[in-house]
C-alpha cells in the first residue's frame, strides 16, 4: 500500500519577499501611467491612458487569479495550454485573422483589441517544459527524452514565431527555454553544439533579411546612421543625455514631440531618462535587480522541480526581457521592438508579464504552505 508523503518546506515562510515583489510591479506600472500620459500628450493621451488602465486593471486580475490557482491542475492542462498557444501563433499567418502591421504580422484582431500571441506562448512554453522535464527525471540524460523531444517543442514555438516574423521573442524563447534545460539536467555534450547552430542559422537569417541587417549596421555606427536607420535610436539616446542626473521635469521633455518613435512603446525608457533622469532610470534597474535576485534566492531552496522550472522560466521571461529592451534603447544591443515589462504601453505583454509574477507568486506561497499529498505516480495508478 503506497505511503502518503508529507511535502515539508526547508525554509522559513518568505511572504515579505511577495509584498516586495507586489511593491515593485506595482510602483513600475503606476511609473508606467504617468509616463505613458506625459510621452502620449501629443497622441490622445487621454485615449491611450485609459486604454492602459483597463489593461492594467485586466491583468492585475489576472495575476491575482493566477496567484492562487491550483498548480497540480494547472500541471495537467499544461498541453493543452501549449496546444491552444501554438494554435493561436498559426491563426496570425491566416490572411484575414492575422493582422499586419509594419510588415510584421504578430495580431489577432477581437473587436477593438488586438492579441499578441508571441507573448502568450510565453506561458504555453513554460507550462510545458515544466511539466515534461517535472516528469521524466530518470530519462533527462538520454538524448531523445532529454534532448530531442523537448528540442521539438522550443522548434515548434520559435519556429511559428519566427514567420511572423518576430526576431527578437524567437531569441528570448530560445534563451529562455534552453536555460530550463540545462537547469533541468540536459547534457551539454547535446545542448552547445545545437545551440551553436541555431545562433549560427539566426545570424544568417538576420543577414538575409535586409530590414534586420540594417539594424544591425546602424547600430555599429549609430552617428553616421543618425539621420535614416540608426535615427529612433539616437533620439533615444540624446534623451538620456539631455536628462542628466535629474531630468528636465514631467511633461518638459523634447523626444515626446514626435522626435522620438514608439516614445510610449518600446522607448519609453529614454523618455523616464529625459523626464526624471539618472536617478529615475537606475531605480528601475534596481527594481528589475532586486526582483531577479529575490525570486533567484528563494528558488535555491526549492523543494520540486516543477515548481522551479515554473517561477524559474516565469523570472527570465520577465528579467531577460527588460535587460534586452534597456540594452537596445541605450545603443548596448541592435534595434529590436520589445517592451519593457511592467512600463510600455500594450496590453499582451502586461497581461503575460502579470501572470508570470503571479505563478512566481504561487509557488512560493505553495512552498510555504505545504499540504499532504499523494506522489503523482501514485494518484495515477
Amino acid at each position: 500500500m503506497a505511503e502518503t508523503i508529507v511535502s515539508r518546506s526547508v525554509v522559513k515562510p518568505t511572504n515579505w519577499i511577495t509584498v516586495y515583489l507586489i511593491a515593485i510591479a506595482l510602483g513600475m506600472t503606476t511609473l508606467g501611467l504617468v509616463m505613458l500620459f506625459s510621452a502620449g500628450v501629443v497622441r490622445d493621451a487621454h485615449t491611450l491612458l485609459t486604454k492602459q488602465i483597463i489593461w492594467v486593471a485586466l491583468s492585475f486580475s489576472l495575476g491575482l487569479y493566477t496567484s492562487f490557482m491550483n498548480l497540480d491542475w494547472l500541471r495537467d492542462k499544461s498541453w493543452w495550454i501549449f496546444g491552444l498557444c501554438v494554435l493561436a501563433l498559426i491563426l496570425t499567418l491566416v490572411p484575414g485573422i492575422g493582422i499586419k502591421v509594419n510588415g510584421a504580422q504578430r495580431w489577432i484582431g477581437l473587436g477593438p483589441l488586438r492579441i499578441q500571441p508571441s507573448e502568450f506562448a510565453k506561458i504555453g512554453l513554460v507550462l510545458s517544459l515544466a511539466a515534461y522535464f517535472s516528469s521524466r527525471q530518470r530519462e533527462i540524460k538520454t538524448f531523445v527524452s532529454g534532448f530531442l523531444l523537448p528540442s521539438l517543442i522550443i522548434g515548434v514555438v520559435c519556429g511559428l514565431i519566427l514567420k511572423q516574423p518576430d526576431f527578437g521573442t524567437c531569441f528570448l524563447c530560445g534563451a529562455v527555454a534552453a536555460t530550463l534545460m540545462f537547469q533541468s539536467g540536459t547534457s551539454l555534450r547535446w545542448l552547445l553544439p545545437i545551440a551553436g547552430l541555431a545562433i549560427c542559422a539566426f545570424s544568417v537569417l538576420v543577414y538575409f533579411d535586409p530590414v534586420r541587417i540594417r539594424r544591425v549596421t546602424s547600430f555599429l555606427d549609430v552617428e553616421a546612421n543618425s539621420n535614416d536607420s540608426a535615427y529612433q535610436l539616437w533620439q533615444g539616446m540624446l534623451a538620456f543625455g539631455v536628462g542628466g542626473l535629474d531630468g528636465v521635469g514631467l511633461g518638459m521633455g523634447r523626444q515626446q514631440m514626435h522626435f522620438l518613435p514608439e516614445a510610449h512603446t518600446d522607448f519609453i525608457f529614454p523618455v523616464i531618462g529625459e523626464e526624471l533622469g539618472l536617478i529615475c532610470t537606475m531605480g528601475i534597474v534596481i527594481c528589475f535587480l532586486v526582483l531577479f535576485v529575490l525570486v533567484s534566492w528563494r528558488l535555491r531552496q526549492a523543494p520540486r522541480l516543477y515548481e522551479y522550472l515554473l517561477a524559474m522560466g516565469s523570472l527570465l521571461f520577465i528579467c531577460l526581457q527588460a535587460i534586452i529592451n534597456m540594452g537596445v534603447v541605450t545603443g548596448s544591443m541592435p534595434t529590436k521592438g520589445m517592451s519593457l515589462p511592467f512600463i510600455s504601453y500594450g496590453g499582451s505583454n502586461l497581461m503575460v508579464t502579470f501572470i508570470f509574477l503571479g505563478i512566481i507568486i504561487n509557488v512560493f506561497r505553495k512552498w510555504d504552505n505545504p499540504k499532504v499529498h499523494q506522489p503523482r505516480e501514485i494518484r495515477e495508478s
